[in-house]
């Protein structure tokens, strides 16, 4: 079993930058390939980022590319979100989530076994 934590929401003008950490346990990640998904108030949960469990692939949600970074630190058992230009179409819940090995579609919420219980992120206009 993985558990996973995030952090690092909160609530930040438009144009400015936020960094979320999604925080591992029970199980080391470097064999899992690592997602972020948000859910916005009566809109269904959508892909942001993801990344391979080699970290050697990484794919962006279209709203985000050019704006968002994934990364993931093994050595910490930590995924990261890095988000700079933030917009207030960007306010949702953030979820990390995780599966083991090479996933065929990481933008599919049905493709991850663990999930975290979310970070509230708030962009102000």
């Amino acid at each position: 079993q993985v558990q996973l934590v995030e952090s690092g929401g909160g609530l930040v003008q438009a144009g400015g930058s936020l960094r979320l950490s999604c925080a591992a346990s029970g199980r080391t990640i470097s064999s899992y390939s690592m997602g972020w998904f948000r859910q916005a108030p009566g809109k269904e949960r959508e892909s942001v980022a993801s990344i391979s469990w080699t970290g050697g692939s990484t794919y962006y949600a279209d709203s985000v590319k050019g704006r968002f970074t994934i990364s993931r630190d093994n050595a910490k058992n930590t995924v990261y979100l890095q988000m700079n230009s933030l917009k207030p179409e960007d306010t949702a819940v953030y979820y990390c989530a995780a599966d083991y090995g090479r996933i065929s579609n990481p933008d599919r919420p049905y493709e991850y076994d663990y999930w975290g219980q979310g970070t509230q992120v708030t962009v102000s206009s």
